[in-house]
């Protein structure tokens, strides 16, 4: 399958004519800070949080006949009323029918006991369209996983520093990083993996590239379309404290372009959570009580400002993190006020808001079948799934350890048959997913302790 072309970032050293026929673009300086950054030249175009909202559970049978006969191109129509309780929200989502997914594994090890959640009874488990390319995924729980290699030397030279969590490349050719010492680092993965026949020893990993920071990183993410076979593709975005967003390149580490930001006092304020559109072309930006849309062809500080608190109803807080379904147009924000809402794609409309987590919302995934999304929060044990048919209420919940305000990331396998998250003791726990909905506590089918520190960043 070939990959999409990604929109081109136009820088403004170059003309209007030698943009439109530069193959790539043209590194900037590398290391930057809040004083020194370059902005490329813009095209000209047009607090406090409310109790959180507990949709009706009565909503959910409305609902659920809704999205059955909804068309899912069809999200032009607005509420009347923006936000309000889920009786009062029309979600615009067609209901779509998922194949059965694969079974458990028989064996599990080291199991470990669930906290209290809600669940759902009866409901059906339902997979999504195969691709004639997809991969077949297989699976085997029944020892740990094996220790191959690592990267420690690269932050041991500074006192306090850490890792905040990693990210793998869309396209599974390197790691992304964090840490305290607000630079982000590009791991290729260990050469010796490539080789055939087993490797009795592999070499500490040592980071390829360095993207230094001006401060505190509050989020970091590829590019939607990255593939290391086409090098316009390859770049992450980032955010930190009292800068712009930036665009990396990572080929060479260089600054590609920068997105700003300002307030109403036309001060630059900092996105605190990022994350590219599915083709590419937007990359939304979460503020407080606010999302602005910036298109990825043009740098600078144009953007689509899109509210999600208004006249004292919807989604209050800092918006924390930002996800987009793979089969829907809309997208999921998750606030520090610890509430969760539902967007439409197009126009930013809201479709639900829904409630449930005990802390502000650090991180959401969404299923590959784009009816199901996982939230986790900061200081709440559990993790939460839901379902885009009945968000009344979650389908069902796990335990998972989490005791500071640290975001403690999860992820799903690229079948979505098992969920894999950290916590704050260190344990790594795995999950299926697609026999929980008829569990009212399940259990992990693996369990094990990597590390005796944080484990906050797993990545199947």
């Amino acid at each position: 399958m070939k990959t999409p072309e990604a929109p081109r970032l136009t820088p403004d050293c170059l003309s209007s004519d030698q943009a439109q026929t530069s193959a790539r673009l043209s590194p900037q300086a590398s290391h930057m800070d809040k004083n020194t950054d370059p902005e490329l030249t813009p095209v000209l175009s047009d607090g406090d949080d409310p109790p959180r909202v507990f949709p009706d559970p009565m909503a959910s049978s409305a609902v659920s006949q809704e999205l059955g006969e909804g068309d899912p191109s069809s999200l032009s129509t607005s509420l009347e009323t923006g936000f309000g309780t889920s009786s009062e929200l029309s979600p615009r989502i067609k209901e779509q029918e998922l194949p059965e997914n694969v079974s458990l594994l028989a064996e599990e090890t080291n199991r470990a006991e669930l906290g209290p959640g809600e669940t759902m009874e009866g409901v059906s488990p339902e997979p999504a369209l195969e691709d004639e390319d997809s991969t077949t995924w297989n699976y085997s729980f029944s020892q740990l996983p094996q220790f191959l290699s690592g990267s420690w030397s690269e932050f041991s030279t500074q006192p306090e520093n850490f890792l905040k969590g990693c990210k793998w490349a869309p396209d599974g050719s390197c790691i992304l990083t964090n840490s305290a010492d607000n630079i982000l680092r590009i791991y290729n993965l260990p050469p010796e993996l490539y080789n055939e026949g087993e490797q009795l020893e592999y070499a500490e990993m040592v980071p390829v590239l360095r993207m230094v920071e001006g401060d505190t990183i509050y989020d970091y993410c590829w590019y939607s379309l990255m593939s290391s076979s086409q090098p316009d593709t390859s770049y992450v975005a980032s955010s930190s404290r009292e800068n712009p967003i930036h665009i990396w390149d990572a080929f060479t580490g260089e600054l590609r372009a920068s997105f700003r930001a300002y307030n109403h006092l036309d001060e630059l304020t900092a996105a605190h959570s990022l994350c590219f559109s599915p083709d590419g072309s937007q990359l939304f930006c979460g503020f407080n009580r606010t999302v602005r849309v910036f298109s990825t062809a043009r740098p600078g500080r144009d953007c689509e400002v899109r509210a999600t608190f208004a006249k004292k109803q919807g989604q209050s807080g800092i918006i924390s993190c930002i996800a987009f379904s793979p089969a829907q147009p809309l997208y999921a924000c998750g606030s520090y006020g610890c509430s969760l809402g539902l967007y439409a794609w197009d126009d930013g409309s809201p479709l639900a808001l829904m409630g449930g987590h005990k802390g502000g919302i650090t991180h959401l995934c969404f299923h590959p079948d784009g009816n199901r999304f996982f939230s986790g929060a900061r200081k709440d044990s559990e993790l939460l799934c839901w379902d885009l048919r009945q968000p009344g209420h979650p389908l069902w919940s796990l335990s998972r350890e989490v005791t500071t305000n640290q975001r403690i990331y999860f992820d799903l396998d690229p079948t979505g048959q098992f969920l894999v998250s950290g916590s704050t003791s260190g344990a790594v726990s795995v999950w299926g997913t697609s026999g929980a909905g008829h569990e009212r506590k399940p259990e992990p089918v693996l369990s094990f302790l990597p590390q005796k520190d944080c484990t906050n960043g797993p990545a199947p």
